[in-house]
């Protein structure tokens, strides 16, 4: 059986309506709206644990994250378990397929292969002998660092890159990502993943991207009431302030230097496109293209930067599946079902024409690509341990329409009507006309943790039974498929 290529294109902190494609004016990203003109785009993508090591081990899992034992970056949680009984590059490299990395892995170690044949690492400061800096160091001015242009990695400040836009880390894991391509053994098929480590902080993209943005028309942040909870002027002093309200100049160049960031990396996207329709049509027509990030970022909504909250910001991702040409385009450009990263292991896998193993949680997502479904999933059930602070750790269950959300911490619930309010200004928990809808969707994340029976549900109402941390009974022991808890 002759199997397809696959290219699965990651960003790190890309939020989900940060592309033009999404309907977003201000951006420029014609690659990406491009593809997502020949696929499908998955509306409702979300990010179950929206953080980048919990949403990588479900993204490489194809688990929910009670079963992945990762439950956040905070307390009582570990990083990326190296030992899953399946992976999806493990599947499609013990299949035939020739799988290579290049980027981002965040790993633990770094260099454990994750079920990967090759990689070749992109790991921003966590890992000063990256592949990136060894190459960096060789090619760059003396004296020049990956980390001269002054801003810390999860800082809200941005500025343009420091110096030639061919040693920016977005630029060469695209370089590497077209190495890989251009040497490719043909005898077998590729799983090539293009994992970018930004847009995540630093907002440093080079000069022409960072100025695109600087002086355009550009989104305010959604603002709501309730915002003013994070309203926090001494923590809002700290260069990678997680909170505070900023001054409008400050916002703004934050933004120009994230969307010149998406930009950049679009730029490449660009790349890679242009050279398989150049110079190997034939293998573009054959290959599947899924395009995702882990999570997004908050870029100043309601006063909250970086991720690990359900709002929409953050926990909302974007998601672009693209068949093979040979295979026709999807009658459905735009679905609206409720996905997650889970999805995309069982979805490349089944792709491939490989049984999708027990451990898998989440659902092929191609038949969604050309009907509606009756029987999917009413909602996916999302979390983040604390992180930051107390206040912000959280429970969500949501459709892409509705938003139920629980801060256990400090016991406050909020409820958000997406169609009518897709920024979550207005809490809706108050409101009698919603009191029969809120406590359906209370009800679903109820019932998820009862099923867990980890004490956090007494009298019909979630609690928080005290100060310890959530912890799931898969984080040191590998959850083996013995049974299946619903999404």
């Amino acid at each position: 059986m002759s199997r397809p290529n696959i290219i699965l294109i990651v960003c790190d902190q890309m939020r989900g309506d940060a592309w033009g494609a999404d309907g977003n004016p201000y951006i420029q990203t014609p690659n990406l709206d491009y593809l997502a003109s020949l696929g499908t785009r998955f509306r409702c993508a979300y990010s179950a644990v929206p953080s980048c090591l919990p949403a990588r081990a479900i993204l490489w899992s194809g688990q929910n994250q009670w079963h992945t034992g990762v439950l956040g970056m905070g307390r009582g949680q570990g990083p990326i378990p190296n030992d899953f009984p399946h992976t999806l590059a493990g599947e499609l490299t013990n299949a035939g397929y020739r799988t290579h990395l290049v980027g981002k892995g965040h790993f633990n170690p770094q260099r454990t292969p994750m079920g990967f044949e090759t990689r070749e690492l992109d790991e921003s400061g966590r890992m000063p002998d990256s592949d990136h800096r060894e190459w960096f160091a060789r090619h760059a001015p003396d004296g020049v660092t990956p980390d001269d242009h002054g801003v810390d990695w999860n800082s809200w400040h941005a500025r343009p890159w420091h110096t030639e836009e061919r040693l920016h880390p977005t630029y060469w894991t695209m370089t590497r990502a077209l190495e890989f391509l251009k040497n490719h053994n043909d005898e077998r098929p590729f799983f090539l993943n293009i994992s970018f480590a930004r847009p995540h902080s630093p907002y440093v993209p080079p000069r022409h991207y960072f100025e695109m943005y600087l002086n355009a028309e550009l989104p305010d942040p959604y603002i709501g009431e309730w915002s003013a909870m994070h309203d926090d002027p001494e923590t809002a002093i700290d260069p990678n302030a997680w909170r505070g309200k900023m001054r409008p100049e400050q916002i703004r160049r934050a933004r120009a230097g994230y969307y010149g960031s998406i930009s950049f990396i679009d730029t490449q996207i660009g790349r890679v496109i242009n050279w398989l329709r150049g110079h190997d049509r034939e293998r573009f027509d054959d290959t599947w293209i899924v395009f995702l990030s882990d999570h997004g970022d908050m870029q100043g909504d309601h006063n909250l930067w970086r991720k690990t909250y359900a709002y929409e910001g953050s926990a909302r991702v974007p998601f672009l599946i693209v068949p093979p040409a040979r295979a026709g385009r999807p009658a459905r450009p735009v679905a609206d079902e409720v996905v997650e990263l889970r999805d995309v292991m069982p979805t490349l896998l089944a792709a491939a024409g490989l049984p999708i193993p027990t451990t898998v949680d989440g659902c092929d997502l191609a038949p969604l690509m050309d009907a509606p479904s009756q029987n999917w999933r009413a909602y996916i059930h999302g979390e983040h341990c604390t992180c930051y602070s107390d206040e912000q750790e959280m429970q969500y269950v949501t459709n892409g329409k509705r938003k139920f959300i629980w801060l256990p911490r400090i016991n406050r619930e909020q409820f958000f009507n997406l169609e009518q309010d897709p920024g979550e200004q207005h809490d809706l928990i108050d409101d009698p006309a919603h009191e029969r809808e809120i406590l359906e969707w209370r009800t679903y994340l109820v019932n998820e943790l009862n099923d867990r029976e980890c004490g956090w549900v007494k009298d019909g109402r979630s609690c928080c039974p005290g100060p310890e941390p959530l912890v799931s009974p898969f984080k040191d022991v590998r959850w083996r498929g013995e049974s299946r808890v619903s999404d």
